[in-house]
């Protein structure tokens, strides 16, 4: 069960006013409550959920294509970046939309990449019931307060480019250098391999990063990189004061 029941005091918090409460407390119901909870009174929420994606790239979309002149393909990767499950998670967080999930024992403990992945779809289920409720004005002007407000610190940080593509540009601005990538290890049969990828500015360990391909790999070291890029940038100072 959830940990607060009170539906309207959500509705309240992100200023919609719902026709159909059961339509909200559709949104938190997750296909795993309802396999402990046989007969309970409404479905889950992946049919929303399933609508609010469609929902969600519209609005994102019409908004990006009004507002900026940049070619298809940049536009492309600005959207990405806005819809990104790690982003609706982010907002389903600042929403608490976890205190009103029902969820399975077992999903009611998971952790990690489960745990957001469960709230990003929630999230999407709700944009999917605002529309079914309110329409399309309301389902985007929410989008708009607690989504496309997020469009600046994207396009500031540069988190629209791709983890290699950032810390190739990164590393190039600031060290004159670009990055390699190294295979340190192979597990596993040939059907099924891991690979673990080191990333290196020039012979210096900056990321590592594991993945079911080469690039996969590649792409979790330059995200390990980037999130200890002013560690690493610190180092190269202390070692070209040494010089």
């Amino acid at each position: 069960m959830p940990t607060n029941n009170n539906i309207e005091e959500f509705a309240k918090k992100i200023d919609v006013n719902f026709k159909d409460v059961n339509l909200l407390r559709q949104v938190f119901v997750h296909r795993s409550y309802l396999n402990e909870n046989i007969g309970f009174d409404l479905d889950h929420n992946e049919r929303l959920e399933f609508l609010g994606d469609a929902v969600l790239e519209l609005v994102v979309t019409q908004y990006l294509y009004l507002n900026f002149k940049n070619p298809e393909g940049e536009l492309t990767n600005l959207r990405s970046a806005l819809v990104k499950g790690a982003m609706l998670s982010m907002i389903a967080n600042e929403l608490e939309i976890e205190k009103y999930l029902y969820l399975s024992r077992g999903e009611a403990k998971s952790e990690g990449k489960s745990r957001q992945l469960i709230l990003a779809n929630a999230l999407e289920a709700l944009i999917g019931a605002i529309y079914l409720d309110q329409g399309y004005a309301v389902s985007q002007k929410f989008i708009s307060k607690y989504l496309i407000n997020h469009l600046q610190q994207i396009i500031d940080k540069k988190l629209f480019l791709d983890p290699k593509s950032h810390l190739q540009e990164l590393a190039q601005e600031q060290t004159s250098t670009t990055p390699t990538y190294r295979v340190i290890s192979e597990h596993g049969p040939d059907h099924a391999k891991s690979f673990t990828v080191g990333c290196f500015i020039k012979n210096d360990l900056i990321g590592e990063g594991s993945g079911s391909s080469k690039q996969a790999a590649e792409s979790a070291a330059a995200s390990s990189a980037l999130e200890h890029w002013t560690e690493v940038k610190s180092q190269e100072k202390n070692l070209n004061h040494l010089d």
